[in-house]
């Protein structure tokens, strides 16, 4: 009797342990994003400005779930440039996606452009907040990747400053406990016009304990011809690193973008997306709206293009499995 009971609780065992993911949380492998139910995971999503309309993020996240988005890129701040997003704040906008069933990438703004822009904080601040934050994250590894700063170096910011900074902040946010997977935004205002992340990305993955991270380029005036893009995103192919297209547009600032070639060869090579950006862009780059007025039942032609053209989310999004507990 003791033996068949041993043998049945082997065997319950067993079946409990084939029923559980096999990782807690996003990783990586093999240069892939790989969810918590094991499955590859390919991120079609949207920019939110939260840290600018916050008020509109709720709406945002519901719209956008229901236009065929599996991936909200959310903007935070640290208060160094604009107001602070609280850590309530952002338990909040966690949830609001869960129930949406989108992933969340939380991006500290505040950095953008420092070296060249005076008012951006260095990388250093944002990890100070990231620390605030880590009570808030911890336990949401299978919903949450943390993007570290958004393109947090340009201008005399040298690509040696990029590295370190980074590198630096990957085992701050380590020793701090966060297991999430981490956003690395490029050098150059995010597009790696000089191949800064291209070229040392290997190194950065190497010095994060758990190889987990994701590479985060934004396509903008540098992506104006189909060859340009399909160099960056091949390279990263080659060397067998996570990438994604974190933030693009039809073009930027009257400079064309090759938006075609972006859909076309990340739907060809696997990588992730992310529009930029749901609403509320300044005038000289409103054409950047995917919605009017934060309206998810008014597409702009961006819009349009992006949620049903071609390559487009309705057409290649899937939602990760983890919010129906892999089933």
């Amino acid at each position: 009797m003791h033996a068949v009971r041993t043998w049945a609780g082997s065997l319950a065992l067993a079946s409990v342990l084939l029923a559980t993911p096999a990782f807690a949380g996003f990783s990586v492998q093999d240069g892939r994003l790989i969810d918590a139910c094991g499955d590859g995971f390919v991120m079609r999503g949207v920019n939110l400005p939260h840290a600018w309309k916050p008020r509109a993020t709720g709406r945002a996240i519901r719209d956008s779930a229901g236009l065929g988005s599996n991936t909200a890129r959310i903007v935070l701040s640290d208060g160094t440039r604009w107001r602070r997003t609280s850590p309530r704040a952002v338990r909040k906008i966690i949830a609001q996606a869960r129930r949406a069933g989108q992933v969340v990438i939380l991006e500290v703004h505040d950095t953008t452009g420092y070296g060249l822009e005076p008012k951006a904080a260095h990388i250093g601040a944002a990890l100070a907040y990231w620390t605030r934050l880590a009570p808030v994250l911890r336990g949401q590894e299978d919903y949450v990747l943390v993007n570290i700063g958004n393109e947090p170096t340009a201008g005399t910011t040298t690509p040696e400053q990029w590295l370190e900074a980074h590198r630096t902040a990957i085992v701050a946010l380590r020793a701090l406990g966060l297991r999430h997977t981490l956003v690395i935004d490029a050098h150059d205002y995010g597009q790696d016009s000089s191949g800064t992340m291209r070229d040392r990305a290997a190194e950065l993955l190497a010095a994060d304990p758990q190889h987990n991270l994701v590479f985060d380029v934004h396509m903008y005036e540098a992506y104006g011809q189909a060859q340009a893009v399909e160099r960056y995103l091949r390279a990263f192919q080659v060397a067998r690193l996570p990438l994604i297209v974190g933030e693009f547009g039809p073009d930027h600032r009257g400079q064309p973008v090759d938006e075609e070639a972006i859909f076309r060869l990340s739907g060809a090579m696997g990588v992730g997306y992310l529009g930029w950006s749901w609403s509320g862009n300044a005038p000289e780059v409103a054409d950047l709206d995917l919605v009017e007025r934060f309206d998810g039942r008014r597409l702009t032609p961006w819009g349009r293009r992006f949620f049903h053209g071609a390559g487009g989310v309705r057409e290649t999004s899937r939602r990760s499995r983890v919010f129906t507990g892999c089933r």
